[in-house]
């Protein structure tokens, strides 16, 4: 599962990857079993983005690593862990944490452009996500990303899932409107397997349309962080908030909360 030297080097250009046969069938049987589980029993931060009267299903659902063993055996013993270190450059991995997403198909409703650190209480560069795919995801209705779009620095605002509106209380610039001028941009996407995953830099605007295809759209997302990553909190809303974190801005991330996954012997959890 190691990555290699040219997808690490396309990783860091562009801030976007694919990485093959992260979850064999044993894993994909495992993170399915906790994924249903999770629909069926949603945490505080669960939500059916389908509205009365749309078609489909979308739903997601975020920090719920300690309530289903799935999703956090997955994130020690895998061997996961191990290659977003080498995709980082970073001694250690951390777990931010996890989030799932799910589209039925049918389901019209995409996911706006936008990148996820500013809505996160972490700051620096080592930070990414691995969405794994417990599906068969065609290109054409998976995720895309903008690449080389994590380079420049810019924090655009906070977007709501539901209606695309810039979170109120951030006051950043906008997403620019990247499907009005896609020309301008040069946009990946990739056909997965079930057990394959995208990696991401938390930088990185990327976006989904709804599910026109056969079948269900699963995935298990993955937040992750490295050596130069500290806590933060911003002006305005946060998401997830961790309100309960007694971390000060600038502190190292490694906590109960954001326990140390990798190497085996500083693992904080499992």
């Amino acid at each position: 599962m190691i990555p290699d030297d040219r997808l690490i080097e396309d990783f860091r250009r562009d801030g976007a990857a694919a990485l093959r046969g992260v979850a064999d069938a044993g894993w994909l049987e495992r993170l399915r079993g906790a994924l249903e589980a999770n629909i069926a029993d949603p945490g505080p931060f669960g939500k059916i983005y389908t509205q009365p009267g749309e078609s489909g299903f979308y739903f997601g659902d975020y920090c719920n690593w300690n309530r289903f063993s799935g999703y956090l055996d997955f994130a020690v013993e895998s061997g996961i862990a191990e290659a977003v270190a080498a995709l980082m450059g970073s001694s250690k991995v951390n777990l931010f944490h996890e989030h799932v997403l799910v589209k039925d198909p049918g389901t019209e409703n995409p996911t706006p452009w936008h990148h996820d650190q500013p809505y996160w209480v972490v700051d620096g560069d080592q930070v990414l996500s691995t969405w794994v795919a417990l599906d068969p995801v065609p290109a054409d209705v998976g995720m895309e990303f903008v690449a080389g779009s994590h380079l420049d620095g810019t924090h655009y605002n906070p977007r709501y899932f539901i209606d695309q509106r810039d979170f109120e209380d951030h006051h950043g610039p906008s997403v620019p409107d990247i499907d009005g001028n896609r020309a301008a941009y040069r946009i990946l996407n990739w056909d997965l397997e079930p057990g394959d995953c995208v990696v991401f830099h938390a930088r990185t605007l990327h976006a989904a349309p709804g599910n026109r295809g056969q079948h269900r759209r699963r995935a298990v997302a993955y937040r992750w962080t490295g050596d130069d990553a500290r806590f933060a909190r911003r002006e305005g809303r946060m998401s997830p908030p961790f309100e309960e974190v007694s971390l000060k801005p600038g502190d190292p991330m490694d906590s109960e909360t954001f326990p140390v996954v990798w190497p085996p012997e500083r693992r904080m959890v499992g």
